[in-house]
């Protein structure tokens, strides 16, 4: 599976208040919490997002609270792949919970505009770097993870795969 997109760039430690700010929790529509993923650092930033498009950001994404809010809305706006130097533990495992895909790869994010092109090959484990012609291997997830995503998330693996008989 190929992924093709533009670059939106975000500092350290954006934290999941950032992501979805908390007035929004009491939602449960995906669609709805993606029209305020970023708001109060960027507002209408899911009205700017392509299908496809890519997060690179720094140390510590997702930080906070834990709440699967905060990747369900980055990936219903749009947002494929979220790319940081790190991320708080929870997030990371809720993104792959909800079927967002996330990397670490911390070398690039200082090579790494607003607006830079990329295409991520999870198949064959690469980034290309349109602007840089640079590429970076990508972590491969073990194979039920891989599946997991690939699902839509745990539940909708679990629906597909485990029903009782």
């Amino acid at each position: 599976m190929k992924i093709q997109g533009k670059v939106w760039k975000f500092g350290n430690d954006i934290d999941t208040d950032v992501i979805i700010p908390a007035r929004y929790l009491n939602i449960s529509d995906p669609k709805i919490l993606a029209q305020h993923c970023m708001e109060p650092i960027r507002p209408n930033f899911s009205s700017l997002v392509d299908k496809g498009d890519i997060i690179v950001a720094g140390k510590n994404f997702g930080c906070g609270s834990s709440r699967e809010h905060a990747p369900l809305a980055i990936k219903t706006c749009g947002i494929q792949v979220v790319i940081a130097k790190s991320f708080a533990r929870i997030f990371f495992r809720n993104a792959l919970n909800i079927g967002l895909w996330v990397f670490e790869i911390p070398e690039l994010y200082n090579l790494t505009k607003e607006g830079d092109r990329m295409i991520i090959d999870l198949k064959k484990g690469f980034i290309e770097h349109h602007t840089t012609k640079e590429k970076f291997t990508i972590p491969q997830y073990p194979a039920f993870l891989q599946q997991i995503i690939n699902s839509g998330g745990l539940i909708s693996y679990l629906l597909k795969n485990h029903r009782r008989k």
